[in-house]
């Protein structure tokens, strides 16, 4: 099929997990003719579901791209992992998609997950849809529902379909205006959504109000409603079934007349290497800009970078550039994904979504581009979740050493979320992810893809040091050799900062009295000393070092010279400058039966945590919010599974740093050191 770039939908489905998205995402596709047969989760037979560990436990683990071609439009459909424990892969879908479309189970009504993809969607401005699920099962209470969309994410929430027929079939109410429904009048439901399309133009309110509805073109409509999308002025709340394909062709023709298109949708920002605003346009003459969001190791292509071009025509054999990189890379093939299947393409245009394989240098958030005329760029980066959940491992077998790195660097390559950490002070190395799960199926993927097996235990804790007052501090570093020798002298000065400010690094030095060609060697050992702590042996963050006098000799100062004189002045301020040491506190949403809801808040409390609130669910479930010290929650999952009998879940991500109470600083400097003195 020929198209444009005006006829493209990039619609990515997000969502509590067990609302239905992947069932929704294959009836999408049977009704737009991508497929011939609907799969299904329970059998495994899902175009999205084909890694052997999501066929096992039956839900999503990645993000899954499949292409819908329809008369007068071309979707590219995304569906995503709705467990908190894979939220990485969720995220990254939404740089190569104009709308995103929250499943609701119309059974469970709003469930955290909902509420935090919402919450994203819309900090990325971008278009919101809310699909209303199963709403042919019998518990569906669907006008109370809607009220409590409303009530949740704001009044802009509107019915554009109503279920008919005890969910057996949807009405359209914003193109039409006739018929029954089993809760509200169509009519009443197409004018509040009507009302609420022409008020945000001013010349199509104008015609409205003059000449009432009829006076209005279906082009003044569809750009009164994209823009109402974009500006986050409606949000369009659609019902269907996935299971008995109720509302799913509505939904796609609500896509083809009304969703944004990638012309119309909001860009994201764009920031040349001054992080600077620079403008981007859907044009496909203009030099190539793609952003990569996605990066697959398969076994049989190999190294898969699947990108959303913005700007330009991509063909094959183009010469591609990766970030500032100067050596080119030649595109061999060009592919489209669909599920499991790469389709070979001509070209991609502007708002295309396609990918390219074999190219090494190609990693997460790379920005593919075909000219250095232009300033280099960047996008904007996604918010991520921080992956607070650690284990430290070893492999299983002596000499896999080196299998093993290779195998979490191409792990750590599809997840932004998963990292790898090797702390040279403990040998050891640390994989952090987003919850106990998470990292048990990174590294059962670890086994399955790369034959790599390992022992696990419990890593050292994230914690990190600064100060609690200003200081002064002086070193002169004094050497000879008998030939050329060593010299170099500091004085500097040390402050906190606000938590979470990082590091600044100042020159205050007058009259000379250590060169300029000096101060970046100081700023390396300051740094130095700061990486390997100096309470605890946690690095440093918080602080300002101001580097104000000193001297210099004019044969014997060194760069090595004023490395070692910065890292001990350094060290000779924090030493009477409090220093403290931090701990990570995290905030965690527990999701478990209301009949644990005492033992889990009295195990929380017992933990140092601060409890915020509760939330009520729909099938007497809760959802219980705090703020811990991480260090106490190692090991929760055990715990929370043996209180809830396994029907409890939880969430993590970092708020923030505080210091840690003192008995715990004294036992954590004390076991540092036997380091520090080795050293």
């Amino acid at each position: 099929m020929s198209y444009n770039t005006e006829t493209i939908r990039n619609i990515a489905l997000a969502g509590h997990a067990g609302s239905g998205k992947t069932t929704l995402f294959e009836a999408l596709l049977h009704a737009g003719g991508a497929i011939q047969t609907q799969g299904s989760v329970e059998r495994g037979s899902t175009q999205s579901d084909t890694d052997p560990q999501e066929k096992t436990r039956g839900h999503s683990i990645d993000s899954c791209l499949a292409a819908i071609d329809r008369p007068r439009c071309h979707v590219n459909l995304i569906d995503t992992a709705g467990y908190a424990d894979f939220r990485g892969a969720a995220l990254s879908a939404f740089a190569a998609v104009e709308t995103v479309a929250i499943v609701v189970n119309a059974a469970n009504g709003i469930e955290y997950g909902t509420r935090r993809m919402m919450e994203r969607a819309r900090e990325r401005g971008l278009a919101r849809v809310l699909l209303v699920n199963k709403i042919d099962t019998d518990v569906a209470r669907l006008e109370a529902l809607v009220e409590a969309l409303r009530e949740e994410f704001g009044a802009e929430c509107l019915p554009v379909n109503l279920p008919a027929d005890s969910g057996a079939k949807v009405l359209d109410c914003f193109f039409h205006n006739d018929g029954a429904t089993d809760f509200s009048s169509l009519a009443q439901a197409h004018q509040r959504i009507l009302d609420q399309v022409v008020e945000i133009n001013e010349a199509v309110m104008g015609s409205y109000l003059d000449a009432g509805e009829e006076a209005l073109t279906p082009q003044q409509l569809h750009d009164a409603f994209e823009q109402c999308l974009r500006e986050g002025h409606l949000v369009p709340i659609c019902f269907v079934s996935a299971r008995t394909g109720a509302g799913v062709a509505e939904f796609l023709e609500l896509a083809e007349r009304l969703l944004p298109n990638p012309a119309e949708g909001n860009p994201p920002p764009f920031l040349n290497v001054k992080d600077e605003s620079i403008e981007v346009g859907a044009d496909p003459a203009r030099h190539v800009i793609a952003d990569v969001f996605k990066i697959v190791n398969d076994p049989f292509v190999g190294k898969l970078g699947v990108f959303r071009v913005w700007q330009g025509t991509i063909r094959r054999d183009t010469q591609l550039f990766i970030d500032d990189g100067r050596k080119p890379f030649k595109v061999g093939h060009l592919f489209r994904l669909n599920g499991k299947q790469h389709v070979e393409i001509e070209q991609a245009i502007p708002g295309d979504i396609a990918a390219v394989a074999k190219v090494e240098e190609i990693h997460f958030d790379a920005v593919l581009h075909d000219s250095h005329d232009e300033d280099l760029i960047h996008l904007a980066p996604l918010r991520f979740p921080q992956p607070m959940f650690g284990l430290a491992l070893e492999p299983k077998h002596k000499g896999q050493e080196q299998k093993l790195s290779q195998a979490l660097s191409r792990l750590a390559e599809e997840d932004p979320c998963f990292r790898v950490e090797h702390h040279k002070e403990l040998n050891e190395t640390v994989v952090r992810g987003l919850s106990d799960l998470h990292l048990k199926v990174m590294l059962e993927r670890m086994k399955e893809r790369y034959g790599v097996e390992v022992i696990t235990h419990p890593p050292r804790v994230a914690y990190r040091e600064t100060i609690a007052s200003r200081a002064e501090g002086h070193h002169r570093h004094k050497k000879q050799t008998g030939g050329a020798g060593q010299f170099g002298e500091v004085f500097l000065r040390v402050e906190p900062l606000d938590r979470g400010a990082g590091f600044q690094f100042v020159d205050e030095v007058k009259g000379g009295v250590i060169p300029n060609q000096f101060l970046p060697a100081i700023e390396k050992g300051v740094r130095q000393a700061m990486e390997n702590g100096a309470v605890a042996g946690y690095p440093m963050q918080d602080l300002r070092v101001t580097v104000y006098d000193g001297k210099y000799h004019p044969v014997d100062s060194k760069e090595v010279a004023f490395v070692s004189a910065g890292k001990k002045a350094f060290l000779d301020a924090v030493g009477k400058a409090r220093p403290i040491v931090l701990e990570p506190i995290v905030d965690v949403e527990v999701a478990i039966p209301e009949a644990n809801v005492g033992d889990v808040t009295g195990g929380l409390a017992g933990k140092r945590a601060r409890i915020l609130g509760t939330d009520a669910q729909r099938g007497g479930e809760l959802v219980i919010k705090a703020q811990a010290p991480l260090a106490e929650l190692i090991d929760y999952p055990s715990e929370l599974k043996a209180v809830t009998g396994g029907r409890g879940r939880y969430s993590l991500d970092l708020s923030h740093y505080e210091p840690v109470p003192p008995p715990v600083q004294k036992q954590l400097s004390e076991a540092w050191k036997p380091h520090a003195e080795e050293d």
